[in-house]
């Protein structure tokens, strides 16, 4: 009979390295294949750069009663002084685009943070002005909220932050001529 030669075991099979993942978006989103276009990825970077960037405000303003939208709401009514908002003005000058203006109202005025008062030519207008309560409430967050701000993109150079305002300003605005 042939002799055989004892096989040896090598020990365990090592699996050759991974690659590394690739850069930006993709890699943070684990995606395996390339975006559809630059356009769709753009677009994604945005609205993850949003979604990391807001955890931080939402625990900030939950921790005082509020959401993003209130806290907008009542930063609105504190620039209008002494002359009010009607819910149509507020809706105008929203950062975040809200469906019920006038809930939201609601919810401040009976919290005292904001009132209401008809108007005086016209009884069917209703202004909102912001109250003593409401302006103490927006006090307290006002350097907290610039040191978010400082905290999260004070890293970058003045001239990149001032490109992307440019940039996302651009974006918001694709036809320039409407």
């Amino acid at each position: 009979m042939g002799t055989r030669k004892p096989t040896r075991n090598p020990g365990p099979t090592v699996a050759p390295p991974l690659p590394p993942p690739p850069p930006g978006l993709a890699g943070e989103i684990h995606k395996s294949g390339p975006f559809a276009s630059p356009a769709q990825e753009a677009y994604l970077n945005l609205v993850r750069t949003f979604a990391v960037l807001s955890q931080d405000f939402d625990r900030l303003f939950r921790r005082h009663g509020l959401s993003g939208s209130t806290y907008n709401l009542l930063r609105i009514l504190r620039g209008s002084g002494d002359k009010g908002r009607t819910c149509g003005e507020i809706r105008d000058h929203m950062v975040w685009r809200v469906p019920d203006v006038t809930r939201l109202a609601d919810n401040l005025v009976r919290r005292g943070l904001a009132s209401r008062e008809r108007g005086e030519g016209d009884k069917r207008t209703v202004r909102l002005f912001i109250t003593p309560k409401g302006l103490r409430v927006l006090a307290r967050l006002d350097k907290t909220v610039l040191d978010l701000h400082e905290a999260q993109l004070g890293h970058m150079p003045f001239a990149d932050l001032a490109s992307l305002s440019g940039l996302l300003h651009a974006a918001r605005k694709p036809n320039p001529e409407a």
